[in-house]
């Protein structure tokens, strides 16, 4: 059940966690690593948004194995890293507020029952207490830094409505920026055993996405987008082992950048 406190709705409880966690916070990498779908919880007073228990740990709810590489990486490269702590079925921090899929009715034919009609008052709670929260600390981190990288970490599934995708890495930009994809595509190219996608399986929107469009583009930063294939990452030993090749990947292309 929705409280309220001055006349407002309220999401979370003052014991539940706040919508971002930061890990190396004084990391020496110019690095800074983001990751906005890298947890499935729910805030208690939604319950289970309608979904079975099966559904809230599927795709739909969180990117598979995507949290478990960003810590990876982060302690590889000395980053810092902020990562969402809710579902994006709550909001998708990826998602500027206003774009159509950021509070999802219907996500990869599954229909979010908990998410139907809602009220003005809890449209703007779930903004106020987690989409701008978790914005304002990734913007606060950026200004504080003399030099950041921005590299946000995503997974994607292996077969999207029936159709297999190909692709072990996806690298995604926008507005033709490829100062860190050129370096990457050259780098991997050197593994023939990895298949990357140029900006695949997704390609940033530049209307409707939230962290390369307004973090990275918006404030002129070098930036990319890392999406990996779930079914590569869904164990702790393939979570390390993507997690060091990346390591290995952008500490190269670093070098490159200077």
């Amino acid at each position: 059940m929705d409280e309220t406190i001055a006349g407002e709705t309220t999401l979370l409880a003052a014991d539940e966690p706040p919508p971002f966690a930061v890990e190396r916070a004084r990391g020496a990498s110019p690095f800074l690593l983001v990751c906005e779908h890298a947890a499935a919880r729910l805030p208690r007073r939604l319950g289970d948004l309608g979904l079975d228990a099966v559904d809230l740990e599927r795709h739909i709810a969180w990117d598979i194995g995507a949290a478990a590489v960003a810590r990876g990486l982060s302690r590889r490269l000395d980053a810092t890293l902020i990562s969402q702590t809710y579902s994006r079925l709550v909001i998708d921090c990826n998602r500027r507020p206003e774009a159509r899929d950021a509070i999802p009715v219907l996500s990869e034919e599954t229909a979010i029952s908990g998410n139907l009609d809602l009220s003005r008052d809890k449209f703007e709670a779930r903004i106020r207490e987690i989409h701008q929260p978790y914005q304002a600390c990734i913007s606060d981190h950026l200004e504080a830094r003399e030099t950041s990288i921005l590299v946000d970490i995503h997974s994607f599934t292996p077969i999207f409505k029936a159709v297999a995708r190909p692709w072990h890495i996806g690298l995604l930009y926008g507005q033709g920026d490829r100062r860190l994809a050129d370096p990457l595509f050259a780098l991997i190219a050197g593994d023939s055993r990895i298949s990357v996608g140029d900006n695949q399986p997704y390609a940033v929107n530049l209307d409707a996405d939230y962290t390369i469009p307004v973090h990275g583009l918006g404030r002129g930063i070098v930036n990319i987008e890392i999406e990996i294939r779930q079914d590569l990452i869904t164990t702790e030993a393939g979570q390390d082992d993507w997690a060091g090749r990346l390591a290995g990947w952008l500490t190269a292309a670093l070098e490159r950048l200077k």
